[in-house]
């Protein structure tokens, strides 16, 4: 939708003119950028909890202005768990995703094994990594969850 030349009366209204096509043009720029953050957090063992806690992770990260990349809600749509091969798989797709974020957000205060995993590795690679607690607080990284 474009902006009016014209004021309501029908008249040139330039200044008018500039400063509603600027609001539009930063809110079109606003819009159309969003920093992508990988969403780490446990998978495995009750996983319809898990995955409305995902959901919920990645809602979150919306709200927040980012757009969330969450490979354990993607992958098992279409790839087994539980076969050796295509977890590999499917965590190796993850590390692909992992490469195009901003941002590393681990989430909870229990570290899975694939979680530790991608902690690890996003710390070796040198990736900006922020710990939330399951009320989505922030904290200090490297707690309870390496237990």
């Amino acid at each position: 939708m474009g902006v009016n030349k014209k004021n309501a009366e029908g008249y040139q209204d330039p200044t008018a003119y500039e400063a509603l096509t600027n609001i539009v043009k930063e809110e079109r720029s606003v819009r159309a950028f969003r920093p992508i953050v990988y969403i780490c957090s446990p998978f495995s063992g009750n996983t319809e909890v898990h995955i409305g806690m995902a959901r919920a992770y990645c809602r979150f990260a919306v709200d927040k202005g980012y757009l969330p990349i969450a490979p354990h809600l993607l992958f098992p749509q279409f790839l087994d768990d539980a076969d050796q091969f295509e977890r590999k798989l499917g965590c190796r797709f993850g590390e692909i995703l992992m490469d195009r974020c901003a941002e590393v957000w681990v989430f909870g205060s229990y570290f899975s094994k694939g979680m530790k995993a991608e902690i690890q590795r996003a710390k070796r690679k040198g990736y900006t990594i922020r710990y939330f607690n399951e009320v989505l607080k922030e904290y200090e990284g490297g707690g309870q969850g390496w237990q």
